[in-house]
């Protein structure tokens, strides 16, 4: 396997006050294709910073971050964001579905933003939604679907650019206990047969203990997580 994403060093801190608000510091992490790794710590210990960082949505305020063995903490805005949109995909506990697109539509549109053609990406976009048992959902609309329909849209949108690295962001917890049990083994199916680098931030330690592996941040450091 290949490291797809590292980060050597990293640190967050905010300017609280007239002083400086440390969220982390000294993070190390390696993420290889293939691998899904569970991200845990209480509400307010930088998962969320952690995730936007390792995104490139966020600046670390030091250390660095490798994607695909290239630096990228210094690239320009543009470079940031044809890696963010070639590279890596996002899934967030909101959906953040476009209303007025069904769930076809709402796969296709970032991959025809990527330069594909519509029937290109209406092909994949079906393949896709086909995969996470959405294929006679397609022409429904996300007022017509689900919480949980809804957000297995929302992660055949997030791979459907192929990208290297999903980033997920407590991805079922808007969702109740049956229904999240159910996207998520939708989501570790797919990511494994899609052969992805996954880091996914969790609350629930029975999901997080299903990945590879486990990382908590506490106590402004990254260190590995005991879930039993």
């Amino acid at each position: 396997m290949s490291d797809v994403l590292k980060l050597s060093n990293v640190s967050r801190r905010y300017t609280e006050g007239g002083g400086q608000l440390e969220i982390f510091s000294g993070v190390e992490l390696t993420l290889q294709a293939g691998e899904i790794v569970a991200l845990v710590g209480q509400s307010g210990a930088g998962k969320s910073s952690l995730l936007h960082m390792a995104g490139l949505l966020e600046a670390p305020s030091g250390g660095e971050i490798h994607i695909n063995g290239q630096a990228v903490s210094n690239l320009s805005d543009h470079e940031r964001t044809r890696i963010r949109r070639d590279t890596i995909g996002f899934v967030y506990q909101a959906h953040h579905l476009l209303p007025e697109f069904n769930a076809l539509e709402n796969v296709v549109l970032p991959q025809m933003i990527a330069g594909k053609s519509r029937t290109d990406a209406s092909v994949e976009a079906k393949r896709l939604l086909t995969t996470l048992g959405l294929g006679a959902r397609l022409t429904h609309r996300p007022a017509q679907l689900s919480g949980g329909e809804q957000q297995r849209v929302a992660i055949a949108r997030a791979l459907a650019n192929k990208p290297r690295i999903l980033l997920a962001d407590e991805p079922t917890g808007n969702l109740d206990p049956r229904t999240s049990g159910g996207v998520f083994d939708a989501l570790i199916a797919t990511v494994r047969a899609e052969g992805l680098a996954a880091l996914i931030a969790t609350h629930n330690f029975d999901l997080a203990a299903r990945m590879d592996r486990a990382l908590v941040l506490q106590d402004c450091k990254l260190v590995p997580a005991t879930l039993s």
